[in-house]
């Protein structure tokens, strides 16, 4: 058994003594100190615990160490804790591979994860952070099967890249099914340190449908509203850009909606040979450049409007694209056809990614 006399070397003393007065040192080795001191200047272990203020077991343990390590003993002991037992490799491999089916669940969180892990799942956060892991988003893509794809592709972007000389090149689609909304209370403005408020319900005071033609060398905009959106409308919305640009040559690039291949429609070419249709191919309406527009307006004009009735959806509308011609700038793409057509098909060969 340990004796509870302590002997003490007089450089350890002043180790021990200068613990105590230094600001720098831990309050655990402070504390330390002044039980060995207690102890080599005769105190016993209760009255040492009691004039450190701590335990017996305390006293026994820390002089018990110094006896038999000397100063060294005082050190902190290594905290045991969980051993880390499994690595990101392994959480990440876990993560690529489905739930089991008796979780019923089409994706992993971080608690489900950690509990089939056996881990915590801070741990599985951390991993997942670490090597930009996001189980719960999903994004969207698509293929064309557009049998003319690499034609209609080089065709259009051919438009955009070199366009013919002297003539205009306009992008022609419309935006249907616009909503009259009206908030049922008033919207509330923006101030410092909140952000405008509206309320999540809404009434429905009835729809249009914008056609619009924006000329990618300027930017501009011709636009009509229609009722609906037939081969009657669009006809009619042909005429009215045909007229703004009148004894020009143009060339307008639209989707493969079927309204803009109907017999009326190429009658109508055919008697105005200045105008020529081009078709983006099938699931290829990003390649429309009036879609960046139809973006545009609807996040700083539609989305965030009240609007009491069509009329006043409709004049909404229309004061945008004013202010918008006012202030328009060309849409410049950048991209050639070799660049985008590895991207827009499917491999088919064996070492296609999946």
């Amino acid at each position: 058994m340990p004796s509870s006399v302590v002997e003490i070397s007089d450089q350890d003393r002043l180790t021990l003594e200068s613990w105590t007065r230094s600001r720098t040192v831990s309050a655990g080795r402070v504390e330390r100190a002044r039980i060995v001191l207690a102890v080599a200047d005769g105190a016993g272990t209760t009255q040492a615990a009691a004039q450190v203020g701590v335990s017996r077991p305390t006293v026994i343990k820390w002089r018990d160490r110094f006896a038999a390590e000397g100063i060294a003993g005082l050190d902190d002991e290594p905290r045991s804790g969980r051993p880390k037992r499994i690595d990101d490799a392994a959480i990440l491999a876990a993560t690529l591979e489905p739930p089991p089916e008796h979780l019923a669940v089409t994706h992993w969180s971080t608690r489900l994860l950690a509990g089939q892990l056996k881990i915590g799942d801070a741990t599985v956060a951390r991993a997942w952070r670490k090597y930009g892991i996001k189980p719960w988003r999903r994004e969207t893509f698509k293929f064309s099967t557009d049998p003319e794809l690499e034609a209609k592709v080089r065709d259009v972007v051919g438009l955009y890249l070199n366009p013919p000389t002297n003539a205009i090149v306009l992008c022609v689609d419309e935006k249907s099914q616009i909503q009259a909304l009206n908030r049922t209370a008033p919207i509330l403005p923006v101030r410092p340190g909140l952000p405008e408020k509206a309320t999540h319900d809404y009434k429905r005071n009835g729809t249009t449908t914008l056609f619009a033609a924006l000329e990618v060398a300027t930017g501009k905009v011709v636009d009509q509203c229609y009722d609906r959106h037939g081969k009657a409308e669009f006809g009619d919305f042909l005429r009215k850009v045909a007229k703004a640009y009148p004894r020009q040559e143009l060339h307008v690039v639209v989707d493969n909606y079927h309204t803009h291949k109907h017999a009326e429609i190429k009658e109508w070419l055919e008697k105005n040979p200045r105008v020529t249709l081009h078709f983006t191919p099938t699931s290829g309406s990003w390649l429309n450049l009036v879609e960046v527009f139809f973006g545009i307006i609807t996040r700083q004009a539609i989305r965030r409007g009240s609007f009491d009735s069509v009329p006043q959806l409709v004049a909404a509308i229309r004061a945008f694209i004013t202010g918008w011609n006012d202030r328009a700038h060309p849409f410049t793409w950048t991209k050639t056809a070799d660049e985008i057509l590895p991207h827009a098909t499917r491999k088919r060969d064996s070492d296609a990614r999946h």
